[in-house]
């Protein structure tokens, strides 16, 4: 009998162990419900990111053209009655009247929608604006010096000038507003039409 009850004892040890009913935790009513309101609370929040990111969207990178274009029209002032090229004088005396007109547009719809002030810009646009304004400006001073003006001007007209096109593309992505989507349609649509000339501007022609 002693040796049955030692069989019976191993015998039940190697019984295997029943799990538990529901199978563990990851079965549980409390962690389904976690899991739920954990889902539910990340879905609002990029909601409201999305939402919200729009505005602020529509405000910053306006206000990041209306910089470049404040400083590119300056920059254009400045070299424009060096150019010997007359065809690429009229060209920039065009950009520039673009320049002008969108950036006084665009700024006056900042100040109404927004009580935009150039000096109360956020800081990081500012100076990023007049650091790439410097170095335009370098760049030009230079040719200027080595008689090669023209050729390095129309060049980098037309690269700001697809700088600005994207920029303004972003903004009519970013925007629903009628206003400010007319006064980016019109300028994006003149540039495009200047950005050629200055592309295939040539000495030689």
């Amino acid at each position: 009998m002693e040796g049955q009850d030692y069989l019976n004892q191993i015998s039940a040890k190697a019984q295997p162990v029943k799990q538990t009913k529901g199978g563990g935790i990851l079965h549980s009513k409390f962690f389904l419900v976690g899991m739920i309101g954990l889902i539910v609370l990340i879905l609002i929040i990029v909601l409201g990111a999305i939402l919200g990111g729009n505005k602020g969207g529509e405000k910053t990178l306006s206000i990041k053209l209306e910089l470049h274009l404040s400083a590119t029209s300056d920059v254009v002032k400045t070299y424009q009655p060096d150019v010997k090229s007359s065809q690429l004088r009229s060209n920039s005396a065009s950009l520039k009247t673009i320049l002008l007109d969108t950036d006084k547009a665009l700024k006056d719809y900042l100040t109404e929608k927004y009580d935009y002030k150039t000096s109360n810009a956020d800081k990081k646009l500012v100076e990023k604006a007049t650091a790439e304004k410097e170095t335009l400006d370098k760049t030009l001073f230079e040719a200027k010096i080595n008689g090669e003006l023209d050729r390095v001007f129309a060049q980098k007209m037309a690269y700001e000038i697809t700088i600005i096109l994207n920029e303004e593309a972003k903004i009519l992505r970013a925007t629903k507003n009628s206003t400010l989507q007319e006064i980016i349609n019109q300028s994006y649509n003149s540039l495009k039409i200047l950005y050629d000339k200055f592309n295939d501007f040539s000495e030689a022609s």
